[in-house]
């Protein structure tokens, strides 16, 4: 069978060749397709290795300042933290905005360098960045305004050790208690205790800022009827 096919592709090709009739050479079959090479049974295994080693890159990004922040969900300051009224969040909220340079909504660690060395308690690079590390929750090397906060939770908590730099900084911090109207007290901390037993002092609070806003409109109306007046007598 195999001389039968050579001797017929011979011929076909000696006709080619002398031109008689006009026949190309046949094309040679094309070789069998070899069989695709199957996915390794440890593929799963690979994807975890990979996965493992994306999140300790990010850790040592982290650990360098080199890591990109990550998009963060909806903060609400006044529920997540209940036990500050709403006047000392507002007041810490100016004081992190005040820091904030770069008015992206973070501290990040030169930010925080000048923030301690305002409140006269500098600190050395590492010790701003472990000051970060402790309450840092999304990793992302510097501080939002959720974490600032959690610096003051924790230092009322006394999660904070007394010769860290979060506690200079809470201590540091100037916050006037007697505008909180947590009944007076003198001490930052002994006000935040006091603030958890007063389970409507967020209702009044606000009731106080509605009325105050009312007040507010009331002396607006009045100013502008009385420069109408002005207005109309001059006129006349």
């Amino acid at each position: 069978m195999a001389s039968e096919e050579l001797a017929s592709k011979l011929q076909r090709r000696l006709q080619w060749e002398e031109g008689d009739s006009g026949l190309q050479p046949a094309p040679e079959a094309a070789p069998a397709a070899e069989p695709q090479p199957q996915p390794p049974a440890w593929a799963p295994t690979a994807r975890a290795d990979a996965e493992l080693s994306a999140q300790l890159n990010r850790r040592l990004d982290i650990n360098e300042g080199a890591a990109r922040p990550r998009r963060c969900r909806v903060f609400h300051p006044y529920s997540e933290f209940p036990e500050f009224s709403r006047r000392l969040i507002k007041d810490l909220e100016s004081m992190f905005k005040l820091y904030d340079a770069g008015r992206d909504g973070f501290i990040d660690l030169m930010e925080l360098k000048l923030m301690m060395e305002k409140l006269g308690a500098p600190q050395t690079h590492l010790g701003l960045k472990s000051m970060i590390k402790e309450v840092d929750e999304d990793f992302d090397g510097k501080l939002s305004f959720r974490e600032f906060l959690l610096i003051f939770h924790k230092a009322a908590a006394g999660e904070l050790q007394e010769d860290s730099g979060l506690m200079a900084l809470a201590k540091l911090s100037e916050i006037d208690v007697a505008l909180e109207g947590v009944r007076g007290a003198k001490d930052f901390f002994e006000a935040k205790v006091q603030a958890l037993s007063c389970a409507s002092k967020f209702e009044a609070e606000l009731k106080a800022e509605q009325d105050e806003r009312k007040r507010e409109e009331e002396k607006r109306k009045v100013r502008q009827a009385a420069f109408q007046e002005l207005k109309a007598a001059f006129s006349a």
